[in-house]
């Protein structure tokens, strides 16, 4: 994908990690309140005619209508990026995405090659302002278990260790965003919030200030 003119390597939607999570509303979330751990193979959320499994077997969850969405997802509000690598030391997953609080930025986990072979967070709101007012996680303790895995992993979907609060688990299945016409679609974005616009076949991340969009190359 690239932004402006600088490119990044794509990389699938693998996991989503929290370290601290806020309440949200007004936007499709998962809530893992109610469970410890839940395993599926292929999940549909926010869509008008809900369906049993997602547009096609290649799917692992799919969020909202092909056409017409209005809302999007919000990735986990953590204290660092620092923090989430400290916790998982060694079992952080390359596609980690996650709202960094400490600096204002939507951020994944990626390799790099050049100038040197790297581990590195991305930042995907390069070019966004930042919100004049940070957007800070609350202090409420965490469920350390909650845990949601989407996928098969040979039948044994829950033996999956893989450190996150949404696992996908499928080495052949990708997730498919909230899609919008617009950014402008949606009334209320919170910091976080990622979405796929069909307008421009791009991804937007919103920082609680500016959108910032990506294209693949």
């Amino acid at each position: 994908m690239e932004q402006d003119g600088s490119v990044i390597q794509d990389k699938p939607v693998i996991i989503l990690t929290s370290k601290s999570l806020k309440k949200m509303k007004k936007y499709i979330i998962l809530s893992l309140s109610l469970v410890s751990a839940l395993s599926l193979a292929q999940v549909t959320i926010g869509k008008t005619t809900p369906n049993t499994n997602p547009v096609n077997s290649s799917v692992s969850v799919e969020f909202g209508n092909a056409t017409g969405g209005n809302k999007g997802i919000v990735l986990p509000w953590v204290s660092s990026a620092t923090d989430v690598v400290n916790a998982n030391p060694t079992t952080l997953a390359l596609g980690t995405f996650i709202f960094d609080s400490a600096d204002q930025k939507v951020k994944y986990r990626r390799t790099v090659t050049t100038p040197a072979s790297a581990t590195i967070w991305q930042d995907l709101s390069a070019g966004a302002l930042a919100p004049t007012t940070a957007n800070i996680p609350d202090t409420n303790a965490e469920s350390l278990s909650a845990k949601a895995t989407i996928g098969t992993l040979g039948g044994t979907p829950q033996t999956d260790s893989t450190p996150g609060i949404l696992v996908l688990s499928d080495t052949s299945k990708a997730m498919v965003l909230p899609r919008v016409n617009s950014h402008t679609d949606i009334p209320s974005p919170s910091a976080g919030m990622m979405v796929y616009v069909t307008s421009t076949n791009q991804l937007a991340v919103y920082n609680g200030r500016e959108w910032a969009f990506w294209t693949k190359p």
